[in-house]
């Protein structure tokens, strides 16, 4: 590789390496390595893979204080995905800086997502091991500022009847039963009456100007019956 190549890949990235031979290294593919007999970049790529992890983490919970840590989760595995490194990698035309052995090359190597994402993950390993942790954070944070995130979107409730289901199947092995007792009213204000009957017996009933909407309030009067009967019974009061 010219020097006039990781020249230009330095400025891509904005950092200038102490040490070239790493950036060297980390753009050197094992089947190149191979047929050369040279350094690769399997140990630089384990190494960033690290980084990287460690950087995004660091970057969502800066950036969400209030998201849990499944939301978290969720969206680091999104941004540190192969589809999504080899297309950071893409953008900075990586495939054009790797140094490929004979065979990858004439299989298609130079673009395949895992090559790209592999040697992605080598780049910022080398990053961290010539200027450290904070230049490769940054490197990190600059190199993703397209697919940072917004805004979160807020985790979808579950309707009542469903969690509901989930705890009687849980505790009775049992669902519940709705029963359309009847409705009223004129046509364009009916009201519907729906009968709820829990695995246990008892029963209740609720209105919604639809059946649908009866049932989600009866599932919903009963789910806060037996949540209030189990906070209860943890607490040593009994129901």
């Amino acid at each position: 590789m010219t020097e006039d190549a990781l020249e230009n890949l330095q400025e891509s990235i904005s950092y200038r390496f102490g040490q070239v031979k790493l950036l060297a290294t980390a753009l050197t593919h094992s089947s190149f390595a191979n047929e050369q007999g040279c350094d690769h970049n399997e140990r630089l790529e384990f190494l960033g893979d690290a980084v990287l992890e460690l950087a995004v983490s660091e970057e969502l919970f800066k950036r969400f204080p209030d998201a849990p840590e499944g939301t978290l989760t969720k969206l680091r595995a999104k941004l540190v995905s192969m589809p999504s490194l080899a297309e950071t990698a893409r953008v900075l035309n990586l495939m054009s800086y790797i140094s490929l052995g004979r065979g990858e090359e004439s299989q298609g190597g130079r673009d395949r997502d895992s090559l790209l994402s592999d040697a992605f993950e080598a780049l910022l390993g080398a990053v961290f091991l010539d200027g450290g942790y904070l230049e490769a954070r940054r490197v990190v944070v600059e190199l993703f500022a397209p697919r940072w995130p917004r805004d979160i979107d807020p985790p979808k409730a579950r309707d009542f009847k469903s969690r509901l289901q989930e705890l009687t199947q849980r505790d009775h092995k049992s669902r519940p039963i709705y029963r359309l007792m009847g409705s009223s009213g004129p046509e364009h204000e009916k009201l519907f009456e729906v009968e709820l009957t829990l695995p246990d017996g008892r029963t209740l009933t609720a209105l919604g100007s639809s059946v649908k909407k009866a049932e989600q309030t009866a599932a919903r009067i009963a789910l806060d019956m037996l949540e209030s009967e189990e906070r209860a019974r943890s607490e040593g009061k009994g129901v």
